[in-house]
């Protein structure tokens, strides 16, 4: 009987299927041997199967050294089994000179950014600045007599009227201001001269009556005054409002209108600039932003001359209508006052609903109202 070897790894040449074991072993250890490609190893489990995580840890490396410009559709990975090599395999698109990688070239579309601020301000200050440019230009030029100006005759000449009734309105009231602080500083005196009298009528006997007449004469017409001073002041007050409110409103319009004048001038004078030139590929696209620009700014003007017109309107019949009331209330006091009427002044200021302030007297406070 042949002794058999305790090695269990010895193994008979004789055998045929031995022979398969070594030349399988010796192409493994040469495989082994030679010099290997930059491919990294996949390690595998004892039944011949990948090992996933190691695997995904592989693939997640290669990604990340892989060049920005090679995409995933690029690249295969793929990994033999135990029975063919235990090498990775990489299989990339094809190269291109010097082993550089050929990057895909169309649009980049990035993602939507936050818009950052001070961009924004600074484009709008560059807007304004451009804006501001023109129109200047456009205001040195009318007035040196070069340049030329969008003139609406009809709407010019009732913007003049306003004007030229608004100063005169402001003469009115300025006038009335000062006959209400003398009246004001005559009233008070007559209400003192009244004191004084009927202080006389009462210490000096042999003149009671005279000064007692006199006093009540200078309180009767100090009565009248304050009548009429509350008149007065109901009529500055309402030609106030006309003249510092509702006609300076739209005059305010009209200065909004003519700054849109300016403006559409001058982007006219722009366009007109520019169609004057040659037409090539680099002045069309100048020439069509200018008309919009300029169609933008005719928009504005045409907008804002028919605000100015409406306004004018409403202006002329709210004028008619509050002047009308405020002059006859003005004629009725001074006629009464001047008359000696002293229930024809009372009338006129129960006509207008004027309600008179006693002077002197303070508002009650809330513990004499309860």
């Amino acid at each position: 009987m042949s002794e058999h070897s305790n090695d269990p790894t010895a193994v008979d040449e004789s055998h045929p299927a031995a022979e398969e074991v070594l030349s399988d072993s010796e192409e493994l250890a040469m495989a082994q041997e030679s010099p290997k490609n930059s491919a990294a190893e996949i390690p595998v489990t004892s039944n011949g199967e990948l090992e996933e995580s190691r695997e995904h840890n592989f693939n997640r490396d290669l990604k990340h050294s892989l060049p920005v410009g090679l995409g995933l559709s690029e690249t295969q990975i793929t990994s033999h089994g135990f029975d063919s090599t235990k090498e990775g395999v990489i299989e990339a698109g094809p190269f291109q000179g010097g082993g550089r990688m050929q990057q895909k070239s169309g649009p980049v579309v990035l993602a939507d950014e936050v818009k950052n601020p001070a961009m924004e301000k600074l484009e709008l200050v560059r807007k304004w600045s451009l804006n501001t440019y023109k129109c200047t230009r456009q205001i040195i030029s009318e007035k040196l007599g070069r340049g030329s100006r969008t003139v609406d005759l009809e709407l010019e000449a009732q913007i003049e009227i306003l004007r030229d009734n608004k100063k005169k309105y402001e003469n009115i009231l300025r006038l009335a201001q000062t006959l209400s602080t003398q009246l004001y500083q005559m009233v008070h005196t007559q209400r003192q001269l009244g004191d004084a009298f009927a202080d006389l009528s009462l210490k000096s006997l042999e003149l009671h009556e005279e000064f007692g007449y006199n006093a009540e004469t200078q309180k009767l017409l100090a009565k009248n005054g304050e009548t009429l001073l509350g008149a007065i002041n109901f009529f500055i007050a309402s030609v106030n409002t006309l003249v510092n409110k509702t006609i300076e409103d739209t005059l305010m319009t009209v200065k909004q209108y003519e700054s849109a004048r300016i403006e559409y001038d001058a982007y006219r004078t722009d366009l007109e600039e520019l169609n004057l030139g040659p037409r090539d590929a680099n002045t069309l696209p100048k020439i069509e932003q200018s008309q919009q620009l300029f169609q933008m700014h005719k928009e504005k003007y045409d907008k804002m001359r028919n605000d100015v017109s409406i306004k004018l309107k409403f202006l002329e019949e709210n004028k008619v209508k509050v002047l009308h009331n405020q002059l006859v209330l003005f004629h009725n006091a001074i006629a009464a006052y001047f008359a000696g009427n002293q229930k024809q002044l009372e009338q006129t200021l129960k006509q207008f609903h004027i309600k008179l302030k006693t002077p002197g007297v303070d508002a009650p406070s809330w513990l004499e109202e309860q």
